[in-house]
């Protein structure tokens, strides 16, 4: 199963984002295909965060817009929503240990921890910081 970053979630509702063409497609295509796919919900929390905020863009989503495209994505039958599990502290305790993360890059490692500790075999990311956690394999679909 892979599973998409909030980067990519945000490049694939922004029209005005510069990798939104690429984004999009790849999201689509993951929401409409048969193969199962997940979104950790933290990247849910922090897309929502991202795409209403002014202070990133000029012109943010509107709420109704921003929930609207958060509930189509979990219409897809083949989604599977990454939460804590009793497997979550050991393993985010591991990845912190190793990898030592501080301040922002805290989030980076939940989101780790939640993809390994759900057999997540692929995160599909533009964020280079998850090359600290070698333990999870990280594809940038957009190079």
């Amino acid at each position: 199963m892979m599973a998409v970053d909030t980067n990519l979630l945000v490049y694939a509702h922004r029209a005005d984002n510069p990798f939104h063409t690429a984004a999009f497609r790849l999201v689509s295509e993951l929401a409409e295909g048969k193969t199962a796919w997940a979104i950790a919900w933290p990247c849910l929390h922090e897309f929502y965060s991202v795409v209403t905020n002014p202070r990133i863009h000029r012109i943010p989503t509107p709420v109704d817009v921003t929930l609207q495209q958060i509930d189509i994505w979990l219409e897809s039958p083949t989604l599977h929503l990454l939460s804590e599990t009793s497997a979550h502290w050991p393993t985010l305790r591991e990845l912190v240990v190793k990898a030592q993360p501080q301040g922002a890059m805290v989030h980076d490692a939940r989101i780790a921890a939640l993809c390994l500790a759900h057999g997540v075999r692929e995160l599909l990311s533009a964020d280079r910081d998850f090359n600290r956690f070698p333990s999870l394999r990280v594809r940038n679909p957009l190079v």
